[in-house]
């Protein structure tokens, strides 16, 4: 009889102990550096909490890519809360990269991409193959 009683409370502790943590929706708006948005840019979403999704006892990596539409916006699907690091990839930009801790139902980053910058490098021009024949 008391193996009966103790089933229900048994059930739900293990409920309790195999519940999802709480989920995050994120949205990402990408603009550039004259507030206009960004579209078409690869936003990368990678989760770095310490509760990652395990199947069979191994770390299940929660990473998602999505491109912004006309209006800069990128919508994720709901993401464990805690440590996420951000990408932002566009033509014509410099690539964007930090690390947020969320930790409410749903959180809106906003992102401003920057022009390139000049390349430089410490070696010499390189000679055509012409001027090394001579």
């Amino acid at each position: 009889m008391r193996r009966l009683s103790l089933l229900p409370a048994a059930a739900l502790l293990s409920l309790t102990v195999w519940a999802a943590p709480p989920q995050t929706a994120v949205v990402v708006k990408v603009k550039n550096t004259y507030d206009k948005p960004v579209d078409n840019a690869a936003v990368i979403l990678d989760f770095l909490g310490s509760h990652q999704v395990t199947k069979l006892g191994k770390r299940k990596p929660v990473h998602w890519e999505v491109h912004s539409n006309q209006e800069g916006v990128a919508h994720f699907p709901p993401v464990p809360q805690g440590t996420i690091q951000i990408q932002v990839v566009a033509k014509g930009y410099q690539t964007f990269g930090n690390k947020y801790e969320i930790e409410t139902d749903s959180k809106e980053l906003s992102v401003t991409l920057n022009p390139p910058q000049g390349q430089y490098s410490a070696h010499p021009p390189l000679k055509s193959a012409d001027e090394r024949k001579q």
